[in-house]
């Protein structure tokens, strides 16, 4: 028997025992003395350390080959075709390629030789994961390989054995990946999906624990599972992954196989990744996508996986922009990730938006308000605001009242209907925003107290003169010096005080009794308050208060009562009664 014959024949027993002792073969020991040169029934690892074969033959061209590929190490790859033209050397088999041999040897190895077992070392198991969890972690990988490498969109397939398939096509996957520790290269990519390092194995221990048969191949090797005891503690027994040589030592990226499970695991799972769900981009600015889908339940994606629903969102949201916050949030199981990790990024991403489509769908929820159907992101006031602004634009004539509006000046808002506008109820927190705003914009929000003002401005009343007063409304009037004695005199922004008729056909002011006028500087009292002196006395200082304070008015019952109680305590005080 020729000495190829009886390496191939040894590779067929399992014992690596029964390996090493293959009769009629010179083997050396594995403390033989260190060559450079390849000697007949040994081969010289990396290392230059003399290992005999065939017990490692397979474990010397898989680690070539690895070292080769990984590191383009020319030496090694030099030194792996070498010892493949001393088999072909020392083989009956001339007609057999240097290509060729290695495939013929690797056939046989690697249905019988394992090259190492790796304990993965789990510390902690993730109880509460399903198949579906496991499978998700496995489809992740290969989406950032993806990214990583920039090579073809991966594969996701069961072949006719009923394996499933997640195939990529980047750089392959080695034992080296089984390591626990977080990924600098993903740690540094914000566009990656996993981060930690571990999702892997958690994957790994979830699929061993649901009795999922496990194959992951690359030109690096073939990894399996099993129980083992842990090293120096044979009472412990914990996962094992099997390391195996290569069955193709050309196969490019890595084909994560897996038996045993139900094509609706790997539906759901897929259903958490954006890209094989049916959403559709809205709009994308540099923080995320705004997306919509046929669905009731909206969710949120960071970098295309899911981590979270929102069923009363008006949007899906993918955030390709990730805050510290985001990532602090991002657990180990990437589920379930709380609102306020993602809130502030989402408002970003609609603040930037003026798609049509998307401006649109926000203002007509704007205005649900009073409805009781206003989405969550309405909710939130820089939103609210956003809308309010883009609708403005849209539509000039919009006011923004509120519910209290509605009950104490419903006069306001019919005026303002019948001029033409077109008010919409918005929640109360959202006015002190709008104020805001109105503070530094030329072109101003219009709500209630807003459209007065612009009234005001457009008023132009008949101011009386107070020769033509009857001679009991003169009485009255000509006390205004002593009145505003009560307060420290007139206030120093009051440059007029006139007696009018009415203030103006708009119904805005219908029940105004005084009004103060900021811009001009001006108090106005209708003749009707100087039937009394209580009436006038009440009404004036009133008006002086706003003046003085800048303030409006709280309500209209307030501002009554106040003119009430003032007009009484004056006219006191005057008249001494």
């Amino acid at each position: 028997m020729t000495f190829m014959r009886k390496i191939l024949d040894a590779l067929t027993i399992e014992s690596p025992k029964a390996m090493t002792d293959s009769a009629d073969v010179d083997y050396p020991s594995e403390n033989s003395s260190p060559t450079k040169e390849p000697i007949k029934g040994s081969i010289i690892n990396n290392t230059g350390k003399s290992i005999s074969y065939p017990k490692v033959t397979d474990a010397f061209l898989w680690e070539c080959n690895s070292v080769a590929e990984s590191r383009n190490n020319e030496k090694n790859d030099d030194y792996l075709k070498q010892q493949r033209n001393f088999f072909v050397e020392n083989s009956e088999y001339d007609n057999i390629g240097l290509d060729d041999t290695p495939e013929i040897l690797q056939n046989n190895i690697t249905s019988h030789t394992v090259l190492g077992e790796f304990d993965l070392n789990i510390e902690k198991i993730l109880e509460n994961w399903e198949v579906y969890h496991a499978i998700r972690e496995i489809i992740s990988n290969a989406l950032d390989e993806q990214v990583l490498t920039g090579t073809q969109e991966i594969d996701i397939y069961q072949a006719s054995d009923n394996w499933w398939h997640v195939r990529d096509y980047g750089r392959g996957l080695n034992y080296h990946h089984l390591t626990q520790n977080e990924n600098e290269e993903k740690l540094s990519n914000d566009k990656l999906i996993g981060r930690f390092g571990v999702g892997l194995k958690d994957a790994l221990a979830t699929l061993y624990r649901h009795n999922v048969k496990v194959k992951i191949r690359s030109k690096y090797g073939i990894i399996t599972l099993k129980n083992a005891a842990k090293t120096g503690f044979e009472d412990i027994v914990t996962l094992h992954a099997e390391i195996f040589p290569p069955d193709d030592s050309s196969l490019v990226g890595t084909d994560f196989c897996f038996y045993g499970c139900d094509g609706s695991d790997v539906e759901k799972a897929k259903s958490l990744f954006l890209k094989f769900t049916e959403n559709t981009v809205l709009e994308e600015t540099k923080y995320g996508q705004v997306l919509t889908n046929n669905d009731t339940e909206k969710n949120i994606y960071i970098n295309g996986v899911k981590v979270a629903g929102e069923p009363n969102f008006l949007f899906s949201y993918n955030i390709t922009s990730l805050t510290l916050q985001i990532k602090k949030a991002l657990n180990r199981e990437r589920t379930n990730v709380g609102r306020s990790a993602y809130t502030a990024r989402i408002k970003d991403i609609l603040k930037e938006c003026s798609s049509q489509t998307v401006i649109n769908k926000l203002i007509y929820d704007l205005q649900e308000f009073s409805s009781g159907n206003r989405h969550d992101e309405l909710t939130w006031n820089d939103i609210a605001l956003h809308a309010s602004v883009q609708l403005n634009a849209i539509n000039t004539s919009t006011t923004f009242v509120t519910t209290r509006d509605l009950q104490q000046t419903p006069s306001l808002i019919d005026d303002m209907e019948r001029n033409g506008f077109s008010p919409i109820v918005i929640p109360d927190n959202l006015l002190s925003k709008i104020a805001d705003y109105n503070a530094i914009n030329k072109r101003p929000l219009i709500t209630a107290e807003q459209y007065v003002l612009n009234e005001k401005a457009h008023m132009n009343p008949t101011i009386i003169d107070p020769t033509s007063l009857s001679f009991s409304e003169q009485e009255v009037y000509y006390k205004t010096e002593l009145l505003l004695g009560l307060i420290g005199g007139k206030p120093q922004n009051v440059n007029e005080i006139h007696i009018i008729d009415s203030f103006s056909n708009s119904e805005c002011f219908n029940g105004t009794l005084g009004l103060w006028i900021k811009e001009s500087g001006r108090i106005l009292i209708k003749r009707t308050e100087l039937r009394s002196l209580s009436a006038y006395a009440g009404t004036l200082l009133h008006e002086c208060a706003h003046a003085i304070s800048g303030a409006d008015d709280v309500s209209r019952d307030f501002e009554l009562e106040l003119s009430s109680m003032l007009g009484s305590l004056a006219a006191k005080v005057v008249i001494g009664k």
